[in-house]
């Protein structure tokens, strides 16, 4: 569903007519756009891919909120990528699934991005700490943050920090090889787990828990977690979120895997899904289709379990609905999770809109393992930045970040951390056609050259920082290929950035 998109994914030739018109800058040469892009994810090489793609011979795009064309013909655009990581693609690396390597494909059309001679990658360079999005502004004609979500929700109760309790950013981020988490060590010595929230993100979870072994290996999983998981007590992981069936976040392709996952049995309750049928008969079709698969698996599995004995199924995994955390218990000696006391809810309204109110009745459910699985969020990168702590976004319009000319943000931390790889494309595109319109309007202005990385990279040096560029990441990358070869998988994952920077002689 991500891998297909491509740096001519509109159908136009490079310097060809695209569907949506296209109009040749005219007149005379101008000092070259220079334009930066802080965070090498899906957002930032998408913003970095569109800007490219227009600015390449002199086009922009031609629509009803872009009608006019630019009066003169600049030199070919530059755009400079940073990345506070030795190495790029953010969640891409650090978020997908290691059991879906078709979505980390489009790795390859960020490649062909990055080795493009107008596009550059900086590695290892922390902005807001070793270069101020100020000093960045002074470098270039345009400065777009795409840092993404670097924290995530809290649920604000009592036993929260207790221990074996965990985010889903953070155990993700372990067994995905993200350098900040490689030291989290979850303890996986009970038996059942429970996950907070109905999310891709919990289904992921929840797969990579009860997943046979001899699936993960072939994978890019590190090999710190595999060893972790190969020793795993957890044979029964319960989802549990605050709404109803019908406001699960998932999507039907996580479902469906989770269904079909060897040596595992769904235990979805009937009594949740009585009449639903009728109610999504005029749902939109993605949650018409999910909908009914549940109430199917609901009542196949309840069926097969009242003929087989439970025990002849290793692992067991199931949702619950309409349960709010309000505790997460200790044990007696007041140091580990035992438990979660829950609000049973009821739900106001329909939909999307369904508010989950507390009922005043209680349960608690026993488990020794908690995933907080209730979003990501994005924090403040430089104090000369606006945010909105409410919603943890960067107030924009448009990706135009408000008060601030010639700043702009996409993807997350534009719009707050929903949708897919897809999504975050097409967010990304639209902030590229306002840094294209702001370019064509004049609002950017492009007649005092600026000296790009020139600048920051003297501000770099003097601050003893070491960028890495994309041939140095690489060769980290044939490092990791190699590795996992050997091992049998696609890559085995260096988790320590001085170990990177010491493999490229940093």
């Amino acid at each position: 569903m991500l891998s297909d998109a491509s740096p001519l994914a509109d159908g136009e030739a490079a310097g060809g007519m695209g569907p949506g018109g296209l109009r040749r800058w005219l007149s005379s040469r101008a000092p070259a756009p220079r334009i930066c892009v802080v965070g090498s994810g899906p957002a930032g090489f998408y913003t970095a891919q569109h800007i490219l793609k227009f600015l390449a011979t002199g086009f922009l795009c031609s629509t009803p909120s872009c009608p006019a064309f630019l009066p003169e013909h600049h030199d070919l655009a530059q755009v400079d990528i940073y990345e506070k990581l030795p190495v790029p693609f953010g969640l891409v690396r650090f978020g997908v699934a290691p059991d879906h390597p078709e979505v980390k494909n489009v790795i390859n059309t960020f490649t062909h991005t990055a080795r493009s001679d107008r596009c550059a990658y900086y590695g290892n360079v922390t902005v807001g700490r070793d270069v101020t999005v100020g000093e960045l502004q002074q470098a270039y004609h345009a400065v777009v943050l795409s840092y993404g979500a670097e924290d995530n929700r809290v649920l604000g109760i009592p036993g929260e920090n207790l221990s074996g309790v965990y985010s889903a950013r953070a155990f993700v981020g372990w067994y995905n090889g993200l350098p900040e988490n490689r030291d989290l060590k979850p303890d996986l010595s009970c038996e059942t787990a429970l996950i907070l929230g109905h999310g891709n993100v919990a289904l992921d979870i929840a797969r990579i828990l009860l997943s046979p072994l001899d699936f993960l290996r072939k994978t890019d999983i590190t090999d710190c977690s595999l060893a972790a998981l190969a020793c795993s007590k957890v044979k029964r992981v319960w989802l549990a979120g605050r709404r109803g069936p019908l406001q699960v976040a998932f999507t039907i392709k996580e479902l469906r895997e989770m269904i079909n996952l060897p040596g595992t049995q769904p235990v979805l309750n009937p009594a949740d899904f009585t009449g639903l049928e009728n109610a999504v008969k005029d749902a939109p079709r993605p949650r018409k289709r999910l909908t009914e698969l549940m109430i199917k698996t609901a009542l196949e599995k309840h069926r097969e379990k009242a003929v087989m004995a439970q025990a002849a199924v290793p692992r067991q995994w199931g949702l619950k609905f309409q349960r709010s955390p309000q505790e997460v218990l200790p044990t007696a000696d007041g140091m580990r999770v035992r438990g979660v006391r829950m609000a049973l809810t009821r739900l106001e309204g329909s939909g999307d809109s369904a508010k989950a109110v507390p009922t005043g009745d209680m349960e608690e459910l026993e488990c020794g393992l908690v995933l907080s699985s209730i979003g990501y969020r994005s924090l403040p990168l430089d104090p000369a930045v606006p945010f909105d702590t409410q919603h943890s976004i960067i107030p924009n319009n448009l990706g135009r970040v408000m008060g601030v000319p010639g700043l702009y943000c996409s993807g997350w931390v534009k719009r707050g951390p929903v949708g897919v790889i897809i999504t975050t494309m097409n967010d990304s595109f639209d902030t590229a056609q306002s840094v294209l319109e702001d370019l064509q309007e004049g609002v950017l202005d492009v007649s005092v050259s600026k000296e790009g990385f020139g600048a920051v990279g003297s501000i770099l040096r003097s601050r003893g920082i070491r960028p890495v560029s994309f041939s140095e990441w690489e060769k980290i990358d044939a490092a990791e290929v190699a590795r996992g070869k050997a091992a049998g998988k696609p890559r085995e994952k260096i988790v320590d950035p001085q170990e990177m920077l010491q493999l490229i002689g940093h």
